[in-house]
């Protein structure tokens, strides 16, 4: 190697990652132009992060009400193939997930390693619901006459989820993959002190089949973001899952305007999100269809509520 060539990596500056935020399929800066540090656990920085507006939230609730009929209506044969599909992304790109999450909650390598597999895992845990979870919550009522009587679970709509402050990766995909599983469109709130593996979850969503609106990520100011959301007449639902208990009553209340169903945040750390998670996040943002229709040759169409 000339002495020239050796001058010249010797001068190399290293590339810094620009996170944006990730609304309708596109990587929009802030409409503010604002940022705000992100530090490791030790104080030191890692990136700017975008600082979302009450306009950011705006467009993202219109991006995901936009997506929701068309991912709905798709089959969840369909929703779990894509499903599945983000998995492999996720697998291909897991160093750089090792590495977000080792600096976010101050972790060795090889622990914030185990956290990004459970992650992984977890998205085909939930991509093999998809097809399976109606037939365990729905199926036919015994009526008192003649008559059919079918539950079926449909989709509640635009949700909006806090992710959980404390587990940046395990904890998001946890409170994220099963809202659109059951066919629901979603805006995430990453966490405050820790955006940064949220953000780059919506690089992956991006290359990953998945329609654009369907996940929503904005990062900043969990109080700022969350307030205009949970009062927006447009959102159907709100996981309070990284909302403390000052923060969580506000939008609860914030969200009765509107009767948005709320799922109350718990106290779970990383230790809990490694338990099995059951199906009551599949349920929470389900919608039961009963019809009823009248047996016998002469039977009139049916009725639903």
């Amino acid at each position: 190697m000339s002495e020239k060539t050796e001058k010249t990596e010797q001068r190399r500056l290293s590339v810094f990652k620009t996170y944006k935020l990730y609304v309708g399929g596109k990587f929009p800066r802030s409409e503010s132009g604002r940022v705000y540090e992100v530090t490791d656990s030790k104080g030191e920085w890692l990136a700017n992060a975008p600082l979302s507006s009450r306009k950011d939230a705006r467009d993202a609730v219109v991006a995901a009400r936009k997506a929701f009929g068309g991912w709905s209506g798709a089959t969840a044969y369909n929703r779990g193939q894509i499903l599945y599909r983000v998995a492999e992304m996720l697998e291909g790109r897991k160093d750089q997930f090792v590495r977000e999450v080792a600096d976010a909650e101050g972790l060795s390598k090889s622990k914030a390693a185990v956290q990004v597999d459970a992650a992984i895992d977890r998205w085909v845990w939930y991509a093999g619901w998809t097809d399976k979870i109606a037939q365990v919550v729905g199926g036919g009522n015994p009526v008192a006459g003649p008559f059919f009587n079918l539950s079926t679970p449909e989709p509640t709509g635009v949700v909006v989820v806090l992710a959980p402050q404390k587990s940046s990766f395990l904890g998001l995909v946890s409170v994220v993959a099963p809202v659109i599983a059951t066919g629901n469109t979603v805006i995430v709130i990453a966490s405050e002190k820790s955006p940064l593996p949220a953000l780059s979850l919506g690089e992956v969503l991006a290359t990953s089949d998945l329609p654009g609106g369907v996940v929503n990520v904005l990062s900043g100011k969990t109080a700022e973001i969350a307030t205009p959301l949970a009062a927006h007449q447009d959102v159907n639902a709100i996981d309070l899952a990284g909302a403390d208990d000052v923060l969580a009553k506000e939008l609860e209340i914030a969200a009765a305007d509107n009767l948005k169903r709320v799922v109350r945040p718990q106290a779970v750390d990383n230790a809990d999100y490694f338990a099995n998670p059951g199906i009551e996040r599949l349920t929470a943002f389900l919608e039961t269809k009963t019809v009823w229709h009248p047996t016998g040759a002469l039977g009139a169409s049916g009725s639903s509520y």
